[in-house]
């Protein structure tokens, strides 16, 4: 009965047999694998996060963002974008340096950490990459900036109508106190309660105003943090990349072997065969 299972031991035996196709084998990958790495230019990638700025001082129900957030994640992945932030750096689009950037950059969406977003590109050198993440996040600071204008522009001249008012109505509340300190009028007391509450009023709108239009509420789209880079290439990974030709490396050597003694046994089978043969014959 023909035994069709290989045990350990006979695969053992078999690479002690073909050790020479074993270890040409493996020598050739390991050896394509060491060209591989010293051929490649390495790759570092930036990480940035980034803030969209917004405005706190908008009508009520308005997006206080200068852009809706899914709106900013869709400008980040157009192409003209990118290709203006290339042009910023005097890098051409088709530059084996935009290609990388285009093909590299990745967006990441933390809707419950602000909401921010995370850019990840890469380059063939930390100081590239680092520049081309600050580059993207100003380039989108100047989109926004210029949405802002209106809503700023708004939201100021608001505040000075509000001052305004709060002097113009200082001043006839101090006529009104004065009238009714003088000629002791009751209806001009009536009045200086009212104007004490329209004052009031006003004070809290422009308290409200001076807060929303603060650093708290209102601020530009900037990075969260600064880009971070790490000191070594994320590309190509020289450790992982020389586990993986080892054992691609075994691994072809083992079937190089095995192929190579299953061939030398069809052989000598095929020999012992015509020898009987010609026995029989003569």
């Amino acid at each position: 009965m023909q035994r069709d299972e290989i045990y350990l031991i006979d695969m053992w035996r078999i690479l002690l047999r073909e050790w020479r196709w074993f270890t040409a084998v493996l020598i050739v990958v390991l050896a394509a694998t060491f060209a591989f790495l010293h051929t490649t230019k390495p790759q570092w990638q930036a990480d940035a996060w980034i803030q969209i700025g917004q405005v706190g001082a908008v009508p009520a129900g308005q997006d206080p963002k200068a852009e809706p957030f899914q709106r900013v994640l869709e400008r980040l992945k157009l192409v003209p974008f990118q290709n203006e932030t290339l042009e910023s750096m005097g890098i051409g689009p088709r530059t084996p340096e935009g290609a990388l950037y285009r093909h590299s950059l990745k967006i990441e969406a933390l809707p419950y950490a602000g909401p921010l977003i995370k850019l990840s590109v890469r380059a063939h050198s930390p100081e590239m990459a680092r520049k081309l993440a600050e580059t993207t996040v100003a380039r989108l600071k100047t989109i926004h900036r210029d949405a802002e204008t209106m809503q700023l522009d708004f939201a100021h001249a608001r505040l000075a109508e509000v001052q305004t008012d709060l002097q113009q109505a200082i001043a006839e509340r101090d006529h009104l106190q004065q009238v009714a300190t003088q000629n002791k009028d009751s209806f001009a007391g009536l009045l200086l309660s009212s104007k004490n509450d329209e004052i009031r009023s006003l004070q809290s709108g422009r308290d409200d105003l001076q807060a929303r239009l603060s650093t708290t509420y209102t601020y530009d789209t900037s990075l969260m943090w600064p880009v971070y880079v790490p000191e070594d290439p994320v590309f190509p990974n020289h450790l992982l990349m020389w586990g993986m030709g080892g054992v691609l490396g075994v691994f072809l050597g083992t079937l190089a072997a095995v192929r190579r003694n299953a061939l030398r046994r069809h052989a000598a089978v095929s020999a012992a065969t015509s020898r009987i043969a010609e026995k029989e014959l003569s």
